[in-house]
């Protein structure tokens, strides 16, 4: 088995055309907006009655007030947009950061929450779209997809199977809860992608722990219904005890799985210079914080920009970290990430030279601006 530094070399963010803030549903919901404690978003966070009992308990106290539970805004696919499209953009954003061809690819792994088809995931669909010659296949963690894939890749290209893999991750919720759900409230559509191959020496992957998400296994489930014109299509449900299974198990996969990488890489926690969590909730930063002990200013929290985009979180805090200068190269680096029904996993690696394609946000700033009063805005 070949053993040389395996990691990041580039990283790409896509987001969707529509940018739909609290007052878009304020306005066309008033009514959900007056019940919302007894629907689906307060449902699956709240304390129902009951008193704090861990960290994830009392972060998620200040935002009990709020029927949107601390989201702002969130990226929401437009007409003619897809996770294809998104996957593609993303794709060919971070060959182009890090100066590579289709061609130089030999392997793209795909991770999509969740596919356009019906049992058939992205990455055959993706890899005719961009004329791929290599290998193509699907990976499915859920939530944890983004760490499990970096993991895999960098295994791949360790062991001398493949020289540069294409990760592609994307979530497009918006196709899976109808826009009524309150669920839907702090919920975003995005992709992102990075390239995985050879960097200097000591860099990459150092240590990983995953495990399984047995226990979330019933949170959220699939059910198949049918559209206005009889299509079959896949509407996501909560269960009975989601608020209360998430609550009682973000502490122990926080510990075991950050923990364990950090073992596995030989470091200890105050040698890591940045943490990259998935923040899903408004408070996840705040209770990664608090669980782990460490400094507010070695993590990002970039939730109110884009809300619960799945495991492109991963990708778009790991993006952003690097181009707002909080890692650097060489910087000790963990990112950590968790899906129900799917994976939690950590990954400890010392960052490289990542490069990084343009952010797609910066084009949407003159449109967010000239519209500020608008409640949902097209790029």
């Amino acid at each position: 088995m070949v053993d040389y530094p395996v990691g990041i070399r580039a990283i790409a963010v896509s987001f969707p055309s529509i940018r739909r803030t609290n007052d878009y549903y304020r306005q066309k919901y008033p009514e959900l907006i007056a019940q919302a404690e007894q629907k689906s978003l307060a449902r699956m966070f709240s304390l129902a009655g009951s008193t704090p009992s861990n960290e994830f308990d009392l972060e998620m106290m200040p935002y009990l007030s709020d029927p949107f539970r601390g989201t702002v805004e969130r990226w929401v696919l437009g007409t003619g947009e897809s996770s294809l499209t998104l996957e593609e953009r993303a794709a060919r954003d971070a060959l182009e950061a890090a100066k590579l061809s289709v061609k130089d690819v030999d392997l793209m792994i795909v991770a999509s929450v969740w596919p356009e088809k019906i049992g058939l995931g992205n990455a055959a669909f993706l890899a005719h779209k961009l004329s791929l010659e290599g290998a193509a296949w699907n990976l499915d963690a859920t939530c944890g997809s983004t760490p499990i894939a970096l993991q895999t890749a960098c295994a791949l290209v360790r062991a001398g199977e493949y020289r540069n893999v294409l990760v592609v991750i994307s979530c497009t919720y918006s196709r899976f809860f109808d826009e009524d759900d309150t669920m839907s409230w702090f919920l975003s559509d995005g992709a992102g992608a990075f390239v995985v191959g050879s960097l200097e020496s000591n860099q990459g992957i150092l240590g990983t722990k995953t495990i399984h998400a047995g226990e979330l296994c019933n949170v959220v489930f699939p059910q198949l219904t049918t559209d206005a014109q009889g299509n079959p299509r896949l509407r996501m449900k909560l269960c009975k005890e989601a608020n209360k299974v998430t609550r009682s198990t973000a502490v122990g996969f926080l510990r075991t799985c950050c923990e364990g990488a950090i073992a596995a890489a030989g470091v200890t926690l105050e040698q890591i210079d940045f943490f990259i969590f998935n923040t899903s909730t408004a408070w996840f930063a705040s209770f990664c914080i608090r669980v782990l002990g460490i400094d507010p200013e070695r993590t990002i929290d970039l939730y109110s920009q884009y809300a619960n985009i799945g495991p492109v979180l991963t990708v778009a805090n790991m993006y952003y970290a690097a181009k707002l200068g909080k890692i650097r190269e060489n910087d000790l680096v963990l990112v950590y990430g968790f899906g129900a029904a799917g994976a939690i996993s950590a990954n400890v690696m010392r960052w490289g030279n990542v490069a990084l394609s343009p952010d797609p946000l910066e084009s949407s700033k003159s449109a967010k601006e000239s519209s500020k009063h608008s409640s949902e805005v097209p790029l």
